[in-house]
């Protein structure tokens, strides 16, 4: 009874032990796995040499001393674990890349994965051209460079990144755009007033872009400078209006795509003449109007009192046509002469200017102005006080 506890006291203790052996199933060598014998049903072999092949079995050893023995059908090739390729494409790149030619073009794609990655680029199913196209590889990314790119560069690159069995691939649309050629067949199609209508045909080449507008000029015979009528019209008709009379004029239009307009013009071989229209032009006739006028007082001079000892001032205005002859009058007798008295006329306005009056010098002041239509008269009077003596 006791030999039998004993001995599931052992089973209890023993199991598994893994052993490996390097090289095909024929070596013999083989070196355990685990120093001590495990229950576990799971180990994790370390510190192997990448490519080595490996042999496993695996011993179950019971408590009976009896041991049964399992070995892997094929050798086990050690290597890396293998990641995913997975490319990063810029969101530049998702849709169509346009370069305009001449210019370099320099693509840097990141991926992933491991091992190392292969990576294979190829332009419309065919391999590119390495002499005219540089691709570069990196452990993290790869580079297509242009250094001048060309019109026939234009197409669909195929980028694929592959790691053992696994493939991950993007596909690049690259359009390469130059200047368009120059609109075909421009003719005038009438003329009539002040307006000339033009038709013309869309350029044969394109510059592998599509063509966003059409740009008219007009230019005078007279001078034969070109001056722009309209931008980016994208019609292939257009009425050019208020043109001039008598003169002659030429058109010309340009095509415009991605790259700007195209380096000539459709001419149009007929020239346009923008004929005058007769029309009689009689002068109308127009009364002379008579601007003679007699005199008149647009403002009468005020009447005014002065202080005896100073010098005061009577105003008024007078205008008529010609220009009236202005006298002063006190009590109806002419003051022209006397120095006391200063009369003044300027633009109209009458001055009479009295100097260090005295009592007596206080009246009727008379204006009266005389041209060759009539006369006008205008009165104020003047009172001087004389200053009160100090007691």
């Amino acid at each position: 009874m006791a030999r039998s506890e004993e001995l599931e006291e052992q089973r209890d203790l023993w199991g598994p032990s893994t052993e490996i052996a390097k090289g095909q199933r024929t070596a013999q060598t083989w070196v355990a796995a685990n120093k001590d014998l495990t229950t576990k049903t799971v180990l994790v072999i370390k510190n192997l040499s990448e490519g080595d092949k490996v042999q496993v079995r695996v011993k179950a050893v019971h408590g009976n001393g009896s041991i049964g023995t399992t070995v892997l059908p094929e050798p086990v090739l050690i290597k890396h674990p293998i990641d995913a390729p997975k490319i990063r494409l810029p969101r530049n790149l998702r849709g169509t890349f346009i370069r305009k030619a001449g210019q370099a073009l320099n693509l840097s794609i990141p991926f992933q994965g491991s091992p190392k990655p292969v990576i294979t680029w190829s332009k419309d199913e065919q391999p590119i051209d390495t002499a005219h196209v540089n691709v570069r590889n990196g452990p993290v990314d790869t580079i297509l460079f242009i250094r001048k790119v060309e019109r026939k560069d234009s197409g669909k690159y195929k980028l694929v990144v592959q790691v053992d069995t696994l493939v991950d691939e993007v596909v690049l649309d690259i359009q390469i755009v130059e200047l368009p050629g120059p609109p075909q067949t421009m003719k005038m199609l009438d003329v009539w007033g002040f307006n000339v209508a033009l038709e013309w045909q869309p350029p044969k080449d394109n510059g592998n872009s599509e063509i966003s507008g059409y740009t008219i000029q007009k230019s005078d015979k007279k001078t034969g400078e070109w001056f722009t009528v309209l931008e980016k019209h994208h019609a292939t008709t257009y009425t050019v209006s208020d043109l001039v009379m008598g003169n002659h004029y030429n058109f010309r239009v340009f095509s415009e795509n991605l790259c700007g307009l195209s380096a000539t013009a459709a001419p149009c071989k007929d020239t346009a003449f923008i004929p005058k229209i007769g029309k009689s032009f009689n002068l109308p006739v127009y009364q002379e109007k008579d601007f003679n006028e007699p005199p008149k007082f647009t403002q009468p001079p005020a009447d005014k009192t002065a202080t005896a000892g100073f010098t005061t001032k009577l105003y008024c205005s007078v205008r008529g046509n010609p220009r009236p002859k202005v006298s002063w009058l006190k009590n109806q007798m002419l003051l022209d002469q006397n120095p006391k008295f200063r009369a003044l006329t300027s633009e109209g306005i009458c001055t009479l200017e009295i100097r260090k009056p005295c009592t007596f010098d206080g009246g009727v002041y008379t204006c009266k102005a005389v041209n060759a239509f009539g006369e006008a008269v205008v009165d104020c009077k003047l009172e001087v006080k004389a200053v009160p003596v100090a007691q």
